[in-house]
């Protein structure tokens, strides 16, 4: 057996649903499934390449479960056993997803995936048995927030699995592409401090903390989020005051 993949088997589960967050989507029908990976280059390798300054020191990484040194560990294994043996990984994965599919079912609930909790990977361009992880479970949907300009254009644009969703993500340094996205049509994740606005230049803002299921969000409107964690000392502009909406 290779090093890699004895190195896996001391890695957890790689799905969970310990998420607040993601939590909040039973009360409407769906549990959602989540991996956290180690954000930006902690593990060693870079899962969030168009992380603003400002969206790596507000990284909700550290919240919730994340604030204990094992998950931590667990989070930097996750990763690093995906650069080193995607093979392992995927195994594994395809194995998580169609458990939680018959977990989700008989609970009578709709399992949905998000697979970037804590990371921006292209899940629409990694393959393994030539296909990516969204084709190999065209029936169940995907979503994710993305800082990616490339990424979201392709979506737009109807180029991504019909089964992935994404919602692009306002920076302090990407505002003037998060406009443009809106104007045609995307939806764009703002944080703003203490307390959201009814709207955001002219586009109305959802409540995005009361639920995580950004699928179900329509098109052209603002998610708006409240600060948390770290962002609350947020000085970069990656915060928006509502004032500024």
């Amino acid at each position: 057996m290779s090093g890699a993949k004895c190195y896996f088997r001391r890695v957890m589960k790689l799905l969970t649903t310990a998420n607040s967050k993601i939590k909040k989507g039973e009360k409407m029908g769906y549990l959602t499934y989540g991996i956290h990976l180690a954000p930006a280059s902690l593990s060693g390798f870079n899962v969030c390449k168009d992380a603003s300054a400002g969206c790596a020191a507000a990284c909700l990484n550290t919240a919730g479960m994340g604030v204990f040194s094992n998950v931590q560990k667990a989070r930097i294994e996750k990763t690093k056993l995906f650069f080193k043996d995607k093979q392992a990984f995927f195994n594994q994965l395809v194995k998580e997803i169609r458990s939680a599919i018959l977990s989700a079912r008989k609970k009578n609930l709709v399992s949905c995936f998000r697979l970037n909790l804590t990371s921006d990977l292209p899940w629409e361009k990694i393959k393994f048995d030539g296909r990516s992880i969204l084709d190999h479970f065209p029936q169940v949907m995907f979503y994710d927030y993305t800082k990616s300009p490339e990424r979201m254009t392709a979506f737009l644009a109807g180029e991504m699995p019909k089964n992935y969703h994404l919602t692009f993500s306002r920076s302090e340094t990407n505002g003037a592409i998060a406009d443009a996205f809106l104007a045609s049509g995307g939806n764009v994740a703002i944080v703003f401090r203490k307390t959201l606005p009814a709207k955001y230049k002219g586009f109305s803002v959802v409540n995005g903390d009361e639920t995580d299921l950004r699928f179900l969000d329509g098109g052209g409107n603002v998610i708006g989020l409240v600060e948390k964690g770290r962002a609350k000392k947020d000085a970069s502009g990656f915060v928006l005051e509502p004032s500024e909406a």
